[in-house]
């Protein structure tokens, strides 16, 4: 096979661009994450055409001599208040085109950019021992978290104990409520909901250095409308108190095409109202609303830092099951 690979930024996004995409991630997943469900198609393409929430995206597609896609990068450009320094990079090379340099090529014009765009920080995620770490060690990125993902069986010969979850959701916390909603939060809750958002800035990180947000009722309006807009569901699940503060709350992530793997968004619960059981509340709460209302739904995924020891004690309470280990890695742009 010729060593030669051609690495071009890709300005506007098409719908071959997204197959070749969508061609190079698949491949990629299947052989470094047997059992990781890869996107489909269509969510490439919103990934691709849909930008995140406080940020701009970035891409670039590798070919090899014959024009078959070899790589893919993506950069994510913050843009928010407390995170300007920071860019996050997605790379996938396609095994058969592994050792033929695309993916030097293409961390090279991610570097580059991060420069033009005055970003210090690039992060990055690998699976634990893979080929990625090795490739991310090579390049100078220091290790800076490592995250435990965890499963948690709906259905099947190993699901958690209904009768469990259902002791859990329906437990009494005198003070405080359960609610939920679809998608966008209620006008009633924006404010409180917003306040609740900004207890995830003391999430353990290790020596990540991701900065913090500060969130308000348009922003928390504004990340739902991005879920929608790239055809996911966003479901929520909270606790609020009596005085009409929100204590605690979790979310999940549905996506487009109800696939039988969903997400866990945040979890968190605001420092005062600590210690109540609040976290593993609204987290049964949400396994029995996903089983009433998205029967489809067959697991559900997380992760935690492996230093976040109370999140991960709530989920193995819960039943979750580690199954794969993920770091975090960064590189210090103005030092290479």
């Amino acid at each position: 096979m010729s060593s030669s690979v051609d690495v071009h930024q890709i300005q506007t996004v098409s719908a071959a661009d997204a197959l070749a995409w969508h061609q190079v991630v698949a491949a990629s997943m299947t052989h470094d994450l047997p059992g990781v469900p890869a996107p489909d198609p269509g969510q490439i393409h919103a990934q691709l055409t849909r930008p995140a929430l406080g940020s701009h995206r970035l891409t670039w597609l590798a070919t090899g001599a014959d024009g078959t896609p070899a790589g893919v990068a993506g950069l994510r450009v913050f843009t928010s208040p407390g995170q300007e320094h920071l860019a996050e990079l997605d790379l996938h090379v396609d095994p058969a085109h592994r050792r033929l340099g695309a993916g030097s090529l293409l961390l090279s014009a991610v570097v580059e950019a991060c420069r033009t765009e005055n970003r210090r920080s690039l992060v990055a995620t690998a699976a634990a021992d893979g080929p990625g770490e090795a490739f991310s060690e090579r390049w100078g990125f220091r290790r800076a978290l490592t995250l435990d993902h965890l499963l948690l069986r709906l259905v099947g010969s190993d699901e958690t104990d209904r009768s469990d979850l259902l002791r859990i959701a329906d437990a009494e916390h005198p003070g405080y409520r359960l609610t939920g909603w679809t998608g966008t939060v209620p006008d009633t809750l924006a404010a409180a909901f917003a306040a609740a958002k900004n207890a995830m800035n003391d999430m353990p990180v290790g020596d990540l250095d991701y900065g913090s947000v500060a969130w308000d009722a348009d922003r928390v309006r504004a990340m739902a409308a991005v879920v929608a807009d790239r055809g996911d569901t966003l479901l929520t699940v909270a606790a609020v108190h009596d005085d009409g503060t929100m204590a605690g709350y979790t979310e999940i992530l549905i996506p487009q095409g109800a696939a039988p793997r969903v997400q866990q968004y945040d979890t968190a619960v605001v420092p005062e109202h600590r210690g109540h059981g609040l976290g593993l509340w609204v987290k049964a709460a949400m396994v029995r609303r996903l089983r009433a209302e998205y029967p489809g739904v067959i697991e559900i995924e997380t992760d935690n830092a492996d230093d976040n020891v109370h999140m991960l004690a709530v989920n193995h309470r819960l039943g979750f099951r580690s199954y794969r280990r993920t770091r975090e890695f960064q590189l210090d742009v103005s030092a290479t």
